[in-house]
């Protein structure tokens, strides 16, 4: 079993920033791919960025593209979603969660296991 603790959400007006943390409980991390997510109230969950196990392929939404960046410290154990420009309409329950294929980058909340409990990001206009 691997347990996901995300952290870093909190409330941020129209143009900041704000970093997430994903840390991972299982000794394997450095060989997972991992993904973010987020869901708004009332909405389904939705993409937002992958990464592989060795951080050197990255996948974004079009909606955060040029705007968010994940990376990883595998000596940490943790993913990181780094949020620059925030709208609005980032605002969500924000969750990490691994992706069990070995190619990774899937955009489909479905094949991804293992999820956190989220992080609530709030962004004011």
């Amino acid at each position: 079993q691997v347990q996901l603790v995300e952290s870093g959400g909190g409330l941020v007006q129209a143009g900041g920033s704000l970093r997430l943390s994903c840390a991972a409980s299982a000794r394997t991390f450095s060989i997972y791919n991992m993904g973010w997510f987020r869901q708004a109230p009332g909405k389904e969950r939705e993409f937002v960025a992958a990464i592989t196990w060795s951080g050197g392929n990255t996948y974004y939404a079009d909606s955060v593209k040029g705007r968010f960046t994940i990376s990883r410290d595998n000596a940490k154990k943790t993913v990181y979603l780094q949020m620059t420009s925030l709208k609005p309409e980032d605002t969500a329950v924000y969750y990490c969660a691994r992706d069990p294929n070995s190619r990774g980058g899937s955009s489909d909340p479905a094949e991804y296991i293992y999820w956190g409990q989220g992080t609530q990001v709030t962004v004011s206009s």
